[in-house]
């Protein structure tokens, strides 16, 4: 069954978290039941979601999945900008809200890239994650 796109390719999100996932070693991308994910054997990051139970795109089409260190993810839950997503919340994973009154001009786009970085580290391959700290 094919999904329908779920993202608008100018989207400016989805541009500046394409910056910071596909400069990481191997990293590429590919769209997956509608949305863009992020993975080099792994999928590291994902650009939209739903919550459990409720399956409307649109309130967290500008949301970014990812897989937190295990020692974060308690202290993540307590913003209330991260939800657990549905389909990935039960193996860990959380749901960052990107929205706010700025728009993508308003994000910390440095913490952003060290969720991303984080989980990274969670799914890619040893060598890549070798690869990332030589540099």
């Amino acid at each position: 069954m094919s999904h329908p796109q779920m993202f608008d390719t100018g989207d400016p999100y989805l541009r500046r978290l394409r910056e910071i996932c596909l400069a990481l070693p191997g990293a590429d991308e590919k769209v997956s039941h509608g949305r863009p994910n992020f993975f080099t054997r792994k999928v590291f990051a994902i650009y939209g979601g739903v919550v459990k139970g409720d399956h409307d795109p649109e309130p967290y089409r500008h949301a970014l999945i990812v897989q937190p260190d295990e020692a974060d993810r308690a202290a993540l839950l307590e913003d209330p900008r991260f939800v657990v997503p549905g389909y990935y919340g039960p193996y860990g994973w959380l749901m960052l809200d990107l929205r706010n009154d700025r728009a993508a001009d308003g994000i910390d786009w440095d913490e952003v890239a060290e969720l991303v970085d984080a989980s990274y580290r969670r799914t890619a391959p040893v060598r890549l994650v070798r690869g990332l700290d030589a540099h």
